[in-house]
């Protein structure tokens, strides 16, 4: 039997879950269609999902169709859990993108629209609702055709609109517009088909052209239209049948090499790591001995969308055996010997796994896997209780395992936790999810814009060994360069490689990479090349009776502990500026809005960059600080009367004006960061 991956995804409330729902019910998995507002639905499993009626989570269920095994992903319609959806993306063979006939098509549609042409996801669009009041077909067709794709094609009518009677009538061989249409859709894309639609486009067979169509969906340069209701069932049947159709199936290479990526990770009841894993070539078994592979980045920051700045990678490759196999099959995960290329299944054992682990041979680097922007609003988590410290640290690493993109982090000066956000409803899911699931009670700073620093000039600083005030048995010196935006963090040696152990060498560069985190205004420093002027160690001694004298001998401690305060001395001479997010916006309002909406998006320091204007509605285009991105949301609906649409994503890193203020990370002086850190390591 053959195997198809397919994700299910559209804006917040398009209903999505509600599509799942009625397809496993109409594919016989269920014997009753759950509710989102019930809050009984079989994808929405956590606690949280059901109680706020909305998808936070990815799920794998599954149904047959003919011959085929689909799995199928529901995925978060939030932009706060985009995230969720970017790690399913890279696991689909075909998509299914769910449009409101009530409300059409939003920002969040339009953003994944995108992703999936850009990714060249095959991809069917269901039109829902079709039984709700305000329902439209001939609207709803022209701007999914303006703003989702031009290489659309309605597989139906609709009559009855925003009625319960609402149906959907398939158009056929004898529908003459529709298989002209066709025919003149699919000729954009194929020279032969070209030909014979000039010759005489009644001679097409009807055959032909639906082999053609789905050849075309099947590389995702066309994309089918259906029209139904989730709620009442109408248009479902011809959905699961387009599924089948058109949509192409995974690969079977069972016997070539061992490749997956885990997308999604998991605590069972006993606190065990469960890896959920698209299999894309060889097959794993139970008791196989499976490396995993980790090309991690040391931060999100970045200065165009989908592409690191900070481009510090770190290859980790850890192994462990595989202790059961789960593989989803007619409804739920079935316990199995085997997992095999096409299918998705749960991995238990492999206790140093997380979310973008990579089985077996890599495909892809963390940048080639990034579709979205990274997160650039953070806040700080602060337990109501000071006793929970340790739990919550504890709590938040084990949501990080499945959220990389939170980016957990831990200032050293004030002793407190941050985490990434890309909006408010997700600052409230982690503190709902701490409280039930982990008991701990927590509130949190308001919410800041996440800056970067790049160096303003070139500095240099050195401390050597057994001059004051250097306390260790270590020198360092270090010049910091400003380098090309985009360029990341470059170190190199002015030194002679061999001039010290390689583990020294190491311990300085590995330690100027996780200082650059925090600059000389509390934000990480990125696109700047260090170079290591300076160096010395004191070779290892002993006693005369062969006992190591750390005393004597200098350890790779000497130089993890030193090389921070040498490198804060370079920033601080070199000086830093700080950079703020910018995201590009796209703003579609109606025409008579326009004069109220300007004089906000100035007061919100927007900057229009372009703008159109059609028969009634206005485009602009431009840019606006990512800390204000919320507020024009907020104020939105009021000002164009609920029909604006706004689309925002990261852009660029630009300067911090000094008229604009901006809020520190953590204490500025770094003449008080380098006394705390001296005041530590005079502890060790």
């Amino acid at each position: 039997m053959s195997t198809l991956n397919l994700g299910i995804l559209a804006h917040v409330d398009a209903g999505k879950t509600s599509l799942t729902e009625r397809l496993l019910f109409t594919a016989g998995v269920i014997d009753e269609i759950g509710s989102v507002d019930d809050g009984s639905t079989q994808t929405d499993s956590l606690t949280l999902e059901r109680q706020r009626g909305i998808t936070i989570k990815s799920a794998v269920v599954s149904f047959v169709v003919g011959d085929t095994t689909v799995n199928l992903i529901d995925t978060p319609g939030h932009p706060d859990f985009i995230a969720e959806v970017e790690r399913v993306l890279g696991v689909l063979d075909g998509a299914v993108l769910v449009v409101s006939a009530v409300e059409g098509v939003q920002a969040q549609t339009r953003v994944l629209m995108r992703t999936l042409r850009r990714l060249r996801i095959p991809t069917l669009i269901f039109v829902n609702k079709i039984d709700r009041a305000g329902a439209r077909y001939e609207e709803v067709l022209r701007v999914v055709s303006e703003k989702l794709s031009p290489s659309v094609i309605a597989m139906g009518a609709a009559t009855g609109l925003g009625t319960r009677d609402a149906l959907p009538v398939p158009y056929g061989a004898g529908d003459a517009a529709f298989t002209s249409g066709l025919a003149e859709l699919l000729a954009d894309h194929d020279d032969g088909l070209l030909a014979a639609y000039v010759d005489d486009a009644t001679e097409l067979p009807y055959h032909r052209l639906r082999d053609e169509l789905a050849s075309q969906t099947g590389r995702a340069l066309v994309h089918p239209v259906y029209f139904g209701s989730a709620i009442t069932g109408a248009g479902v049947d011809a959905l699961i049948a387009g599924i089948g159709e058109l949509l192409p199936r995974a690969g079977d290479d069972h016997e070539g090499p061992v490749s997956g990526t885990v997308f999604k990770m998991e605590r069972g009841p006993a606190g065990e790591k469960i890896a959920y894993v698209r299999m894309f070539s060889g097959t794993v078994r139970t008791r196989d001995l499976v490396r995993f592979h980790r090309d991690t980045e040391s931060d999100t920051a970045s200065d165009t969308a989908g592409k690191a700045s900070d481009t510090v990678n770190e290859v980790r490759d850890e192994e462990d055996k595989v202790t059961a196999i789960s593989v989803f099959d007619r409804g739920s995960a079935v316990r199995r010997a085997s997992l095999s290329a096409g299918r998705i299944g749960k991995l238990r054992g492999l206790g140093g796994i997380r979310v973008g682990d990579e089985i077996g041979i890599p495909r892809a680097t963390p940048s080639e896997r990034r579709f979205f922007s990274p997160p650039t609003l953070e806040t700080v988590v602060v337990p109501r209780r000071a006793a929970d410290k340790g739990a919550l640290h504890s709590a938040l690493t084990q949501l990080a395992e499945q959220d990389p993109l939170i980016n957990l982090r831990q200032d050293r000066i004030r002793r407190e936790i941050s985490v990434s956000l890309y909006g408010e409803v997700q600052k409230e899911v982690i503190q709902a999810t701490l409280l039930d699931e982990f008991g701990v009670d927590v509130t949190f700073r308001e919410t800041t814009t996440i800056c970067v620093e790049r160096p303003a000039g070139s500095g240099a600083a050195v401390e050597i060994m057994g001059k004051d005030p250097n306390p260790f048995l270590a020198t360092v010196g270090l010049r910091v360069d400003p380098a090309p935006v985009g360029a990341g963090v470059e170190f190199r040696l002015e030194v002679e490689l061999g001039s010290m152990p390689y583990a020294f060498m190491k311990a300085v560069e590995d330690t100027v990479r996780e200082s650059l985190r925090q600059g000389i205004h509390g934000w990480q420093v990125i696109d700047c090349v260090v170079t290591m002027t300076h160096s010395g160690y004191a070779p290892r001694q002993s006693h005369s009776h062969g006992v190591f004298d750390k005393s004597m001998s200098s350890t790779g401690g000497d130089f993890r502990h030193l090389t921070p305060l040498v490198l804060m001395s370079a920033l601080e001479r070199a000086g830093t500026t700080v950079y703020e997010p910018m995201h590009r916006f796209r703003l579609d309002l109606p025409a008579d809005a326009l004069g109220a909406v300007l004089p906000v998006l100035a007061r919100l320091r927007a900057v229009p960059r372009t703008s159109a204007a059609n028969d009634h509605s206005y485009l602009l285009e431009g840019e606006i600080p990512a800390a204000r991105v919320h507020e024009l949301e907020q104020r939105l609906p009021t000002l164009t009367s609920g029909e604006g649409v706004l689309e925002a994503s990261f852009d660029h890193y630009e300067a911090v004006r000094d008229t604009i203020p901006v809020r520190p990370r953590t204490d500025h002086n770094p003449r008080n960061r380098k006394e705390y850190l001296l005041h530590v390591v005079r502890r060790v």
